[in-house]
């Protein structure tokens, strides 16, 4: 080392080497500059966290619109099938009204002959029989009919030998069926024959 001035200079023919940093050790500057690889990634990753963030409140928004859609959708199909179901009872009331109309006349006439107010009423009873007939309800047969335990109900069994076993001997009540859907069954006294 030279003295100039009262101050040591370091010549580099004379630097002590085995005071070097080995190799893999970093020096300040080595350190401040992956200071700021670290800060541009942290502030790479605070990006993609505000995008996530921007795009988690994206489907956050757009979930609780869905829902919104959704229960509206429920609420205004519940509203029209209530509608529809008013609209058709308004039109079964509707065809019935003739034959209320019917009844009226029937009894508001004043008839003698207790023969021409059956006639009245066999009239009317066609005139609801058509009516239903019309909406397409029907009337199951029963008297006759072997039973059938899905369209028919068996309200007593009747020992007999004059018919088939599980026969329909009475109709007590009439059963009907809507196109092919049983509305009530038809309530009969069924054969119990024993010889069979």
């Amino acid at each position: 080392m030279a003295r100039t001035n009262g101050k040591s200079e370091v010549n580099p023919q004379e630097i002590d080497v085995a005071h070097e940093l080995p190799p893999g050790e970093e020096t300040g500057d080595d350190i401040a500059s992956a200071g700021r690889v670290t800060t541009s990634e942290d502030s790479a990753l605070r990006a993609e966290i505000q995008k996530l963030k921007a795009e988690r409140d994206t489907l956050v928004d757009r979930l609780a619109r869905l829902q919104a859609e959704f229960e509206n959708s429920r609420k205004r199909a519940a509203r029209e099938q209530q509608e529809f179901r008013e609209y058709a009872v308004a039109d079964v009331i509707k065809s019935l009204l003739p034959i209320l109309d019917s009844f009226e006349r029937a009894l508001q006439s004043p008839s003698s002959r207790s023969g021409e107010f059956r006639d009245g009423v066999e009239l009317i009873y066609k005139q609801l029989q058509d009516a239903l007939a019309k909406m397409g309800v029907k009337p199951i047969p029963a008297k006759g009919e072997p039973f059938d335990p899905h369209l028919h109900q068996a309200v007593e069994m009747v020992e007999t030998t004059e018919a088939d076993d599980h026969q329909i001997l009475e109709e007590l009540q009439r059963g009907y069926k809507f196109k092919d859907r049983l509305l009530r069954p038809s309530m009969v006294k069924v054969a119990k024959n024993s010889r069979q």
